[in-house]
């Protein structure tokens, strides 16, 4: 069976900011089947019903530069951990947007001389230890204890080397129950695999240009900026299946760069073909819906989110 694309599954409201930048960088999907997404506008935070209707919209300017998007659960309620690159706030918030803990910067050496922009934090659902990607500014990754004070840095491994983009992390539980820290490593085209403590064990090149993870039983999903999104074998971290590769994204992983190719009726900033039916441009966020289909989210001008029914 093929799969079945609802593209524009849900309108983004109209605001100037929305229109001169409104990228969209993230997306899940709450137990009662709202689907929330994050975007660089004002009241950047939406919510929608499993139909597709805005249910509402929130956060003033606060979110001009939203990036990292992760939803957790704690004792069953549920929470999200936002980031913003322009402002550097690493927030914890309820779905509804009350924001009920905030993380600092941490008092690590390397912010004498380089920037702190994070790009993704997470929570470990077993101790509740913190940890914050600085994916854009240091190339770290800070953990901290469930109060926010800062514990210690990780700067890679010796087996994929160091950090060179960190650029989303998730927690999920292996087989046994032990929680295993996701990191992407965009610019070495690379994922990783922590236990709890920050001891490596295991990763794969399999992906170009990695962004974040979500988990649905043993399948991973990852979207690639450089162009579709794969799903990958959790134990082995290979490929099972990509879904919506272009070849008209201008897009080198050997290590050029390119501007977002803009939706129709936008300028065409990277002199390529528009966004095309059945194709992703610059996917940023994703996550499985209850039925393992799947809400992709692109970091193009004016945002785009997709459903994926899959076949």
């Amino acid at each position: 069976m093929m799969n079945e694309w609802i593209e524009n599954w849900a309108t983004i409201p109209e605001s100037p900011s929305a229109n001169e930048n409104g990228r969209t960088h993230g997306v899940c999907v709450a137990k009662d089947g709202r689907v929330i997404v994050f975007h660089q506008a004002e009241n950047g935070l939406l919510s929608f019903d499993p139909e597709g209707k805005l249910i509402s919209a929130v956060g003033g300017d606060r979110w001009l530069g939203a990036h990292g998007f992760t939803k957790i659960e704690e004792e069953g309620t549920e929470y999200l951990w936002l980031t913003d690159q322009n402002s550097g706030e690493v927030a914890k918030l309820t779905l509804e947007g009350e924001t009920v803990q905030t993380i600092e910067k941490p008092p690590h050496p390397a912010y004498e001389e380089k920037g702190y922009v994070p790009t993704w934090a997470t929570q470990n659902p077993v101790n509740g230890d913190i940890w914050v990607a600085n994916g854009y500014g240091s190339y770290l990754v800070h953990r901290y204890d469930s109060s926010g004070a800062y514990l210690d840095t990780l700067e890679g491994s010796k087996e994929f080397g160091a950090f060179q983009e960190p650029h989303g992390i998730h927690f999920s539980l292996s087989a046994e129950g032990e929680p295993e820290l996701y990191v992407t490593d965009r610019a070495k085209h690379k994922i990783q695999v922590f236990d709890g403590e920050g001891t490596f064990l295991k990763g794969s090149d399999a992906c170009h240009s990695p962004c974040c993870f979500d988990f649905y039983g043993d399948e991973i999903l990852v979207p690639e900026l450089f162009t579709g999104v794969k799903i990958l074998n959790k134990d082995t971290l290979d490929v099972k299946e990509e879904i919506g590769a272009s070849d008209r994204v201008t897009c080198r992983p050997d290590g050029g760069w390119w501007p977002p190719v803009a939706p129709e009726g936008w300028p065409d900033l990277a002199g390529t073909e528009h966004v095309r039916s059945g194709m992703f441009n610059s996917p940023h966020g994703g996550c499985f819906d209850h039925e393992g289909n799947l809400f992709i989210v692109e970091w193009i001008i004016g945002g785009r989110i997709t459903k994926v029914i899959r076949g």
